[in-house]
C-alpha cells in the first residue's frame, strides 16, 4: 500500500496567503508516503512545508511556479500502476476529457494527475482514470466558470492494481470526504 498526496493550485503566496487550517490538521508528517503536486506551489516555503509532510514530493511546473527545475511532466510507477502527471495548462481546451485522454495514452499511463482549472474532477475513459485535485487554497481563477473553486485535495491509496481515492473538499467550512475506486484492466466505471 502507498498513500500518495496529490496536491496543486496552491498559488501560495500570490493569491492567497496558506492551506485551510482545517486541511493543515489532516496533513501530518508519518502518513503519507508520497506527495505529487500538479503544479502551481509558487514559492520555495510552500515547497518546504509539503516535505514536512512526505519526503518524496514530486512537482511539475505549474504557469507560476518560481523554480525553473520542476519538469513539465513526470511518470511514475507503483507497481504495475503508471501515473502520469502534469500542470494541465498545456491542455487544449483546459480540463478538456478527449485532450485529456490522449495525452494519458501519450504518456501510456492507467493515471493522469491533471490540474490548472482549479476544480475537483475524476472520470474514468477507455480504461484509464483521471483526477485533477483542485485547489488546495481555493485561489482564485479566472477560468469562468471556476471564478470561486472550492478547496480540495487527493488522497490515492495504491495497491497492487487498484486505486482508492479520498476526495477532500472544504464545503461550508467543513471538510467533506468522498471515495472512489479504479481498477487497473476494469472496464467498469468509477465507483
Amino acid at each position: 500500500m502507498v498513500l500518495v498526496l496529490v496536491i496543486g493550485d496552491l498559488h501560495i503566496p500570490h493569491r492567497v496567503h496558506d492551506l485551510p487550517a482545517k486541511f493543515k490538521k489532516l496533513l501530518v508528517p508519518g502518513k503519507i508516503q508520497q506527495i505529487i503536486c500538479t503544479g502551481n506551489i509558487c514559492d520555495k516555503e510552500t515547497f518546504d512545508y509539503l516535505r514536512t509532510i512526505a519526503g518524496d514530493i514530486i512537482v511539475v511546473k505549474g504557469d507560476f511556479d518560481e523554480n525553473p527545475n520542476f519538469p513539465q511532466s513526470k511518470v511514475v510507477a507503483h507497481g504495475n500502476i503508471r501515473v502520469g502527471v502534469l500542470h494541465g495548462h498545456q491542455v487544449i481546451p483546459w480540463g478538456d476529457q478527449e485532450s485529456l485522454d490522449i495525452i494519458a495514452r501519450q504518456m501510456e499511463v492507467d493515471v493522469l494527475l491533471s490540474g490548472h482549472t482549479h476544480r475537483f474532477d475524476a472520470f474514468e475513459n477507455n480504461n484509464k482514470f483521471f483526477i485533477n485535485p483542485g485547489s488546495a487554497t481555493g485561489a482564485y481563477s479566472s477560468i469562468s466558470d471556476t471564478a470561486d473553486p472550492i478547496p480540495s485535495f487527493v488522497l490515492m491509496d495504491i495497491q497492487a492494481s487498484v486505486v482508492v481515492t479520498y476526495v477532500y473538499k472544504l464545503v461550508e467550512g467543513e471538510v467533506k470526504v468522498e471515495k472512489l475506486e479504479y481498477r487497473k484492466g476494469d472496464s467498469g466505471k468509477v465507483l
